[in-house]
């Protein structure tokens, strides 16, 4: 099988954990030994997250001059760079000579009139409290918005249109590689009249560019890997309960929160909706066993409207 799997930012960071190398490197370990199973008996692509990472080099450019910190499409592609790195060692270390790994930086075009542009909604760097939240926001002119019982930047988040080196990233799949690519989303371009390139200030929703990048290579599944065990009806709520399968209909009479889980299933009913593929959401830890429909929630066409965990 081919598979796409896209490692969420609380997958690489857990909830609380303070952004520093050290925890990075742990988690990335974490992760690298729950995708061996799946890179040893199948065609592996990964994408990540790096909303934590990328919030974090902002707040770093600040600090050293503020008013000159690098753009997002630029911290886009450091952060891509350097994730990308880590996870690349780390599967390498495991799979020593049995499997090939390799890392690419992956441009994705948006609209330079998408309406994201002007609505910010994707969450990066740390969390603040609210008099801090708005203390920043007023000082660098950001836009914050809640994040459970704190708060956090949002920045714009458009839509991806088209993976610019899928070609490259499907010969390398071919050949039996392990590629991870557009991470963080991709970094982010338009293109201008002249058919020329530019990078812009935004962060693409890393679940949407896994989904795309996914249905491009047709992929048989497309997993969605964070720090839930599963999809839930009223999260966080009296009578919440937990997905097992469903349908793409099934799930669209339900709304999930935006900038969490509601990419995630959005993003995995549109890829199964366009290829007929599986998609599953649930815990690091269960990768294989989400893949078996053992765990998590697995969104297909071969179901009966929506089934509960127990």
């Amino acid at each position: 099988m081919r598979i796409v799997v896209a490692l969420g930012g609380n997958a690489l960071l857990r909830r609380g954990e303070t952004l520093n190398i050290d925890s990075q490197h742990k988690n990335i370990k974490r992760a690298a030994k729950a995708l061996t199973p799946i890179a040893l008996k199948h065609s592996l692509v990964i994408t990540h997250g790096n909303g934590p990472q990328v919030g974090l080099l902002a707040l770093q450019g600040e600090a050293y001059k503020p008013g000159s910190a690098f753009p997002l499409d630029v911290l886009d592609a450091e952060t891509e760079g350097m994730i990308g790195y880590q996870i690349e060692q780390a599967l390498t270390n495991i799979l020593s000579s049995e499997r090939s790994v390799a890392t690419l930086l992956t441009q994705v075009e948006v609209d330079r009139d998408d309406p994201a542009f002007r609505h910010p909604s994707k969450p990066i760097g740390p969390v603040y409290m609210r008099e801090e939240a708005e203390r920043l926001a007023h000082e660098r002119g950001w836009s914050v918005q809640p994040d459970g019982k704190h708060f956090r930047r949002v920045v714009p988040s458009p839509l991806p249109k088209r993976i610019l080196e899928i070609g490259v990233i499907r010969l390398l799949v071919d050949q039996g590689v392990t590629v991870i690519c557009a991470g963080g989303g991709g970094i982010p371009v338009v293109r201008r009249m002249d058919g020329s390139l530019l990078g812009v200030e935004a962060v693409i929703d890393k679940d949407y560019a896994s989904a795309l990048l996914a249905s491009e290579l047709e992929a048989d599944a497309l997993l969605m890997l964070t720090d839930v065990d599963a999809v839930y009806t009223k999260w966080n709520a009296l009578g919440a309960k937990a997905i097992r399968r469903a349908t793409p209909d099934a799930l669209s009479r339900f709304e999930f929160a935006a900038g969490s889980m509601g990419p995630k299933v959005d993003s995995g009913c549109t890829f199964v909706t366009q290829t007929g593929g599986i998609s599953g959401i649930g815990l690091l830890e269960d990768a294989e066993a989400i893949l078996n429909g053992e765990a998590g929630t697995m969104i297909t066409r071969d179901t009966d409207g929506i089934a509960y965990w127990d």
